[in-house]
């Protein structure tokens, strides 16, 4: 009987050329399709919902496979994972990647297509110095940064704008870059500072270059208010660098 799954995943990104499945590199998607296609017995290809680069890590990716196989569904992430881990007597360190939740869905259920938003982390380290054993999981940023500009700034970002300021050269081409934000928090925790963000649907590298954006106007090169002006000019130059892969998580997935 054709079954169909929906998975979710959480990887560290550090060690993957990104999340889709590319000839002769390591991929989350590749990996995962690898071992699932042994687990079920038969060939497997996933859909996932965001394609994240190389560098960004997850800890609510989504992913939906539909297939007939004879595992039942509440095995395979113990079999999958135990796989991706080296099986029961591994002696070495856990996998990078992890099935965190398996369900059965509809038969028309698509992860990517029904998904209604997501959920991203941003995160900033304004320590001093940085710190060597967190290079690849946060953007550090030696300059002071006026938070209360940048949460003014943020207040722009909000809403039902054009966002073709705040896309990256190289992603597929959209029929719209028309996208809703529906909240962006910027949460202070000692040293860290995290930039949270909901939405309807990003553009390529969107929360990456909004990040670099508002970090420009934590560090006072550009103004709050001149966020309204550059969403309004629909053009990448006007905005912020792209802040580093590395600090950014995506936590969630709506439906």
């Amino acid at each position: 009987m054709k079954r169909n799954i929906l998975l979710t995943i959480e990887y560290d990104g550090t060690n993957f050329s990104g999340w889709q499945r590319q000839p002769e590199v390591r991929t989350v998607q590749g990996t995962l399709e690898e071992a699932l296609s042994r687990v079920c017995g038969t060939p497997i290809q996933i859909n996932g919902t965001s394609r994240t680069d190389a560098g960004v890590h997850a800890l609510g990716q989504r992913a939906s496979f539909a297939g007939d196989f004879g595992i039942p569904t509440d095995r395979i992430k113990l079999a999958v994972n135990n796989m991706l881990d080296g099986g029961m007597n591994r002696r070495t360190k856990c996998s990078d990647v992890r099935i965190t939740d398996v369900q059965e869905m509809p038969e028309d259920f698509h992860a990517r297509f029904d998904s209604k938003g997501k959920k991203y982390r941003y995160v900033i380290d304004r320590g001093d110095e940085a710190d060597i054993f967190r290079r690849n999981y946060c953007y550090h940023v030696k300059s002071s940064l006026d938070v209360d500009a940048m949460r003014k700034g943020a207040g722009f970002i909000v809403g039902t704008h054009d966002f073709a300021c705040f896309q990256a050269a190289g992603g597929n081409v959209r029929e719209t870059t028309v996208r809703t934000v529906h909240s962006l928090e910027i949460i202070e925790k000692g040293d860290e500072l995290l930039i949270e963000i909901s939405g309807d649907g990003f553009l390529y590298n969107m929360v990456r270059i909004i990040v670099g954006t508002l970090v420009e106007v934590g560090q006072g090169r550009i103004e709050p208010g001149k966020i309204e002006k550059i969403i309004e000019g629909c053009d990448r130059q006007n905005a912020g660098h792209t802040a580093p892969a590395e600090g950014l998580y995506l936590v969630e997935i709506y439906y």
